[in-house]
């Protein structure tokens, strides 16, 4: 068991709900990761009336709490406003603060993304903040209210995994007593058990499930590959050396010579 916001979970996989081929597929696989909060965006919609509250009908099926988000913003105001509307909508103080600041690689803005964090922790809210791995923003981020961190592993999408641990393994270190959850670029179960070794608190993830070509048996995956990983950091991990060492202990064993 762990907590973040003061809920308790059993499930350190956290799943989004964005480009699965069709609702039950999200449904399946959702279920399979045993996620037990699951994000979605005021923006998700289908093509039709009748799409829409199947995916919304899909949704309240599930024993999941909902983490809206106000993926696509790339003003404060525009932020703050989805924020706003999804309390309204989802009955609920949590929001995972996404505020762009470059369309290419969807950097979060550091400073717009603080700003926004300000306003909405004042207001009542539980501020998930989407950021980069920067150490001086997790401050900052800290200073104006947020009680946990989400920093990115890679681009959103890319699938690169954890292309700078050295950065995450300061954040780590620093705020040792701060829920933080890696959200952004894993690709594969891999990049997840990798994460949960390093000590992250949970992985948040969307599209190395829903575009998996088996997005049911991915999820599952990844549920298995972040309990493997939170187990192996638990138990302790064998430290790397530079140099050979036998499993099996030479010291007083018997040594034979041939005539």
């Amino acid at each position: 068991m762990w907590k973040i916001a003061g809920v308790e979970l059993t499930s350190r996989l956290l799943a989004g709900t964005a480009r699965y081929p069709s609702p039950d597929v999200m449904q399946k696989a959702i279920t399979a990761s045993g996620a037990e909060i699951v994000t979605v965006s005021l923006r998700r919609h289908g093509s039709s009336p009748k799409e829409g509250n199947v995916f919304w009908d899909l949704l309240r099926s599930l024993p999941v709490r909902l983490l809206p988000n106000t993926a696509g913003c790339h003003s404060v105001k525009e932020a703050v406003t989805t924020a706003k509307m999804a309390r309204e909508l989802f009955d609920t103080n949590w929001i995972k603060l996404e505020v762009i600041g470059d369309d290419y690689n969807l950097q979060p803005d550091p400073f717009g993304t603080v700003e926004a964090a300000r306003i909405l922790s004042e207001d009542g809210f539980e501020v998930f903040p989407y950021m980069t791995d920067d150490l001086v923003l997790a401050e900052r981020l800290m200073d104006v209210g947020c009680k946990l961190l989400m920093p990115w592993a890679a681009p959103i999408g890319s699938g690169k995994g954890i292309i700078n641990p050295n950065a995450l393994k300061t954040l780590r270190q620093r705020f040792l007593g701060v829920p933080i959850i890696i959200d952004a670029g894993l690709g594969k179960p891999s990049h997840a058990a990798e994460a949960m070794e390093m000590g992250f608190d949970g992985v948040l993830l969307n599209t190395a499930i829903a575009m998996a070509e088996d997005p049911v048996h991915m999820g599952r995956a990844f549920a298995l590959a972040v309990e493997a990983g939170r187990r192996g950091f638990e138990s302790g991990l064998m430290p790397e050396r530079d140099f050979a060492e036998p499993s099996t202990p030479v010291v007083g064993t018997p040594f034979w010579r041939g005539k």
